[in-house]
């Protein structure tokens, strides 16, 4: 007798669906995407469409544990560090982690479309655009759909179903906020983004060091820059919304533009002096977290941004989300494919390090635009830096935990949170800044420890 094969609907052929869909077939599933935009792979996906997306260890596991890992690397230029851009035109680097260690700039589109060939040519996924969720049966496993151009709603139905439908998730509002006793919110930060393309130099090389985050720290926003492979950056200004002079609000003219630029960010103005012709080819755009539990119900799981959307600040969202790939698919190992079990214990497990990477997410803001230009800061990486040299058993610098790890995201805040009090007390040590580097100093850190 034949057998009936597994079968699996995942909803958003985003990031992790796309992924999430190479493990499942791997497994054995027949696996069905339902996409509401169309497939974004006829259409040119250019630099400065969406945020640079940064890879790290967490994403690489994911990616090489099914074997997709070197059909990305292939397109990912690796970042050493970061370099701050002062107003005066100073700049200064701060290494990420370990010498050679790096965290790699992809274009979110490029990953994406590489992801979904290989779903559909190795995984045998079939995946269906322009079809919109407009209801859930958690306990069923059935969706239904509207086909945004034809107007035709139909229903879709199997053995599991998986929501990777990104942070305003169709199947999250239809199905589970309908559901008793399920917690969701949902919080917009004060500040926005928008995107502009630095483009390359006339004979497509880099106008700054391809390997390398630069960030423009100014105190209450920030302007970042990644490469991409063509040359061009894609550069990202953060800022309040409104409320001040230096805000969205405020900047309403080509000449406001180009003068905010000219004060606030010289160097990269004399890099794009057109910087006010361009400032609208990419929308202004909102940025929220969202919180939800349980992450499961019945036959259908939530998984990456429609789980745990966050801000952009650490560089984790891509990775968090290609986690619960992992998390997910160790899972199914551990129990045999027994769905239920696995998705309470995902629901159970890996909800502390969806709320851990989102607070990390924002304190990482407040790096970045702040503190990466203080001296004070500086030091007391410097003191980590050296400290985790001398006894790397001891201590491993918050960022390297979270980023050059697989260390749960919810045990580094709590490590991270240990030694930040321990660096305190570090800092109150009379002159500092002249014996940071002193035997002394990394005694009395070993004393804290």
């Amino acid at each position: 007798m034949e057998t009936k094969q597994k079968s699996a609907i995942i909803v958003g052929a985003g990031l992790a669906g796309s992924l999430w869909a190479v493990y499942l077939s791997k497994a054995g599933y027949k696996v069905t995407i339902y996409e509401r935009r169309s497939d974004i792979r006829k259409a040119e996906i250019s630099a400065g469409k969406s945020i640079n997306l940064a890879m790290s260890t967490r994403g690489w596991k994911a990616l090489d544990t099914v074997g997709v890992g070197d059909a990305v690397r292939e397109i990912a230029i690796p970042m050493y560090g970061r370099i701050m851009h002062s107003e005066e035109g100073e700049l200064t680097h701060q290494a990420y982690g370990k010498e050679g260690q790096a965290i790699y700039s992809v274009s979110r589109g490029g990953v994406n479309a590489r992801l979904m060939d290989i779903a559909e040519e190795v995984g045998n996924a079939e995946i269906f655009y322009n079809e919109q969720c407009i209801d859930a049966d958690l306990d069923q496993g059935i969706i239904r759909l509207k086909n945004k151009e034809t107007g035709k709603v139909s229903e879709a139905q199997a053995d599991v179903v998986f929501a990777c439908d990104g942070a305003f998730s169709a199947v999250r509002y239809k199905g589970f906020q309908k559901l008793d006793r399920f917690d969701f919110s949902q919080d917009f930060i004060d500040d926005g983004y928008r995107e502009i393309l630095l483009p390359a130099n006339e004979d497509g090389s880099y106008k700054l060091d391809k390997n390398a985050l630069h960030i423009w720290p100014r105190g209450r926003f920030m302007l970042i820059a990644l490469a991409n492979e063509d040359g061009s950056f894609t550069c990202t200004l953060f800022m309040p919304f409104e409320g001040g002079e230096n805000s969205f609000k405020d900047l309403t003219s080509k000449e406001k533009v180009d003068l905010f630029f000219k004060t606030t960010f010289p160097d990269f103005y004399e890099m794009m002096p057109e910087i006010g012709e361009s400032w609208e080819d990419h929308p202004l755009s909102s940025l929220c977290i969202m919180r939800s539990y349980p992450w499961h119900s019945g036959r259908t799981a939530l998984m990456g941004d429609a789980a745990h959307a966050t801000v952009p600040f650490y560089g984790q969202g891509m990775n968090g989300s290609f986690e619960d790939c992992t998390v997910m698919w160790e899972l199914m190992q551990k129990h045999n494919e027994n769905w239920e079990a696995i998705f309470e214990e995902y629901s159970k497990v890996r909800k502390p390090d969806g709320d851990a990477l989102q607070d990390l997410s924002l304190y990482n803001y407040h790096v970045m635009r702040d503190y990466v230009a203080d001296p004070e800061f500086l030091i007391r990486k410097k003191i980590e830096a050296k400290f985790s040299k001398l006894y790397p058993d001891m201590w491993m610098p918050l960022y390297s935990q979270v980023t050059f790890s697989n260390i749960r995201y919810s045990e580094a805040l709590e490590n991270g949170n240990k030694q930040s009090k321990i660096m305190d007390e570090i800092m109150k040590f009379s002159n500092i800044e002249e014996c940071w580097d002193s035997d002394e100093i990394m005694e009395k850190m070993k004393a804290c420890l």
